[in-house]
């Protein structure tokens, strides 16, 4: 019996067009650990892992974790602005927090 968290992995990679060892490797995971997670019910993946794999799939780790199925997914643009957060080299990332914070902070 697959668990709930394995069957959203699942759907959001699949929405995502990734392939198991796309996600193991966007999640420093590995292939037949991500397979584990998506149809083994036993696995208990640290939280670290989960923040990963929320992050590659553009949900929240409250959706991946809730044993619900109501949809906390992020909206199609705040995944694109994310996902262009994430390729930025560190110096301009750390530009974009600085600059967050200060307006933030307004």
């Amino acid at each position: 019996m697959i668990s709930l968290l394995g069957e959203k992995i699942r759907t959001e990679r699949k929405k995502l067009k990734l392939t198991l060892e796309q996600l193991a490797e966007k999640t420093d995971s590995s292939k037949s650990y991500i397979w584990e997670l998506e149809n083994r019910p036993s696995i208990k993946p640290s939280a670290e892992k989960i923040s990963k794999i929320a992050e590659v799939l553009g949900v929240s780790v409250e959706y991946l974790m809730n044993d619900e199925k109501k949809d906390f997914s992020i909206s199609d643009a705040d995944k694109v602005f994310f996902r262009r957060v994430t390729q930025l080299d560190p110096v301009k990332r750390a530009q974009l927090e600085k600059f967050l914070k200060a307006i933030d902070d307004e």
